[in-house]
């Protein structure tokens, strides 16, 4: 399994791992500055549904872009990055209360789904679908990863195909006034499908 290269190269150093056409799907081994750009402009349609917070700066570009362990890709079309996904590990997050409340914190064995966009013009396409299942794919292939989790408005986890469980939804998540639902996706699980009104995990 390749690693994330921690150089300092002002260029990004990329794997092709899909391509369609002008399509094609890169894992990021290390961002370079002259895709930082790129990258902030497409954070800031997060802003409206995830707030603020949502927006990427050099620094955490740098921070979760180019840290070990993470698990980011990009989508580019005609060279242009159109979208991306990163997955973390669930431990860089112990700043925040409702990481260090999952039951998997410290486990190593969960990656949190940091931020997933395609820019509007591009979707409905299957660009976005093909996206998420590299990333699904490869988050697999990590022997120690069985855990992927995010947060996503109510009711979205609900359109997701695979062993899907809420953990808990957030009112008013990051100041946004929309409520949010904590979900994790079991990616080793060897059961049937589930699809619609995943269940809330029950905490005793």
């Amino acid at each position: 399994m390749n690693q994330l290269s921690l150089s300092n190269s002002p260029i990004s150093d990329i794997q092709v791992i899909a391509s369609s056409g002008p399509f094609q799907i890169e894992l990021l081994k290390h961002v370079g500055e002259n895709d930082y750009s790129q990258l902030i402009l497409i954070s800031k349609t997060l802003e409206a549904d995830y707030g603020k917070k949502a927006i990427l700066t050099h620094e955490t570009i740098q921070k979760y872009f180019n840290k070990e362990g993470a698990l980011p890709f990009i989508a580019r079309y005609r060279k242009r990055i159109i979208g991306y996904i990163i997955g973390i590990p669930l431990e860089e997050l112990s700043h925040e209360p409702w990481a260090r409340m999952d039951e998997n914190f410290g486990k190593n064995n969960t990656l949190y789904t940091y931020a997933f966009v395609v820019e509007s013009e591009f979707k409905g396409n299957g660009y976005a679908k093909m996206l998420k299942r590299v990333f699904l794919s490869w988050a697999e292939k990590h022997n120690h990863i069985d855990f992927i989790t995010g947060h996503v408005i109510n009711g979205i986890s609900a359109k997701f195909t695979g062993d899907i469980r809420i953990i808990n939804r957030v009112e008013n998540w990051q100041g946004t006034g929309k409520t949010f639902e904590y979900y994790q996706r079991d990616i080793k699980s060897k059961g049937p499908l589930q699809k619609n009104n995943p269940p809330i995990i029950n905490r005793t």
